[in-house]
């Protein structure tokens, strides 16, 4: 059973452990889970840092299935503990874990300490319980994801260290079932002018007007797509810009960025290639760099491990609404794997990397009791 005073508690003290990303300090917080984790009897606890420092733990309560089935069978339920920096401006201690109000105030309270302290209470209150489960549930903390996992959620499934048959992602708010999620484009476009006095510009070939003609161009593009019924059209902004070297002298360089969020039914390629149209109508003389590319992401909103969450929900009286995100997260690594997956939280909406970030008790609550019912629902299947 759900231990609300013990949740509590524990939500306070991992947002008392600083683990901000940059600069990637997740040393003692990811002991801490670790020593939680090992204390509980019948799970397998193991560490794996890609990085000095840096490791994640993955705590495994195995099943009662022969081997090979209960771990192909295996249900994965994974929160991230490093943070964004804190910032100034705060009114409560932001590695305090204050209550007030009913609400929990730390850096990482709603991204992501929250929804850890509810994954670590739920194995805790599952090894209490004795509860058997046909496959193993697999928790895995992970570090590095607030600056694109690279030392934790992707090179473990990369390495093929986790190959669960589906994925649970625990960093939502509002109980809300992220289900599909755009792809993401970032690119630099350098653009190559000629230089000359500025008194005789006619001269030299202004890097800087055209990449403004380009961006202009860019922003009045419009991608050939299908409407999804989750997500927005897709997006276009210029993040940065550099060039130039002086006021009277025609640049020969500039270099600005590109955040591109495309649909499900576009494909990075297809993108780059309207990019690259684009600027050609202005300049041959340029270069794109790519600085990150995800694939969009979704996944059957039929497919029985969202109708398990959905309908345990609806029976303890959440409601969990279908949503997509806009926004990049971790489920389109699980894709590239090949394993279903999709997203919830228990984050209060709107509360992510803000100054005095917080979370309500009640959400972690209900939400770790809904977590743990909602694993015994789907063992059933």
């Amino acid at each position: 059973m759900i231990n609300k005073k013990r949740l509590i508690a524990l939500t306070q003290k991992v947002i008392q452990f600083d683990s901000q990303n940059p600069p990637g300090n997740e040393w003692e917080l990811s002991q801490f889970i670790k020593k939680d984790m090992t204390s509980l009897k019948g799970v397998v606890v193991q560490s794996y840092p890609f990085r000095p420092k840096r490791p994640n733990i993955i705590a495994t309560l195995k099943g009662i299935w022969p081997r090979k089935k209960a771990t192909a069978e295996a249900v994965l339920v994974t929160p991230h503990f490093d943070t964004v920096p804190v910032g100034g401006g705060w009114r409560f201690d932001p590695f305090g874990g204050k209550i007030h109000q009913g609400r929990i105030y730390g850096r990482g309270a709603s991204d992501d300490k929250g929804n850890l302290a509810c994954s670590l209470e739920v194995m805790r209150s599952l090894v209490e319980d004795r509860v058997k489960f046909k496959r193993d549930i697999i928790m895995a903390a992970t570090a590095d994801e607030e600056t694109g996992s690279h030392y934790g959620i992707l090179p473990l499934l990369q390495k093929k260290i986790l190959k669960p048959r589906v994925g649970l992602i625990l960093d939502s708010d509002g109980f809300y079932s992220i289900i599909a999620q755009k792809g993401l484009f970032h690119c630099r476009v350098k653009i190559f002018g000629k230089k000359a006095h500025g008194a005789y510009n006619w001269r030299g070939i202004n890097a800087i007007e055209q990449a403004a003609e380009i961006i202009e161009a860019i922003k009045k593009h419009k991608f050939t797509y299908k409407t999804h019924a989750l997500l927005r059209p897709p997006t276009k902004n210029i993040g940065t810009i550099k060039g130039g070297d002086k006021v009277n002298i025609v640049a020969d360089y500039c270099e600005f960025s590109v955040d591109m969020r495309y649909l499900p039914s576009m494909s990075a390629k297809q993108v780059l290639n309207d990019l690259t149209k684009i600027i050609r109508r202005t300049t041959n003389k340029f270069a794109i760099e790519i600085d990150d590319s995800q694939n969009p992401y979704e996944i059957d909103p039929q497919h029985p491990f969202v109708q398990t969450w959905v309908s345990t929900c609806h029976k303890m009286g959440i409601k969990s609404e279908l949503k997509g995100s806009e926004g990049a997260t971790v489920i389109s690594f699980f894709k590239k794997a090949g394993i279903p997956a999709f997203a919830t939280g228990f984050a209060t909406p709107g509360t992510a990397h803000i100054t005095d970030e917080h979370v309500k008790i009640d959400n972690l609550y209900h939400g770790a009791r809904v977590l743990e019912q909602f694993l015994k629902d789907y063992d059933q299947l």
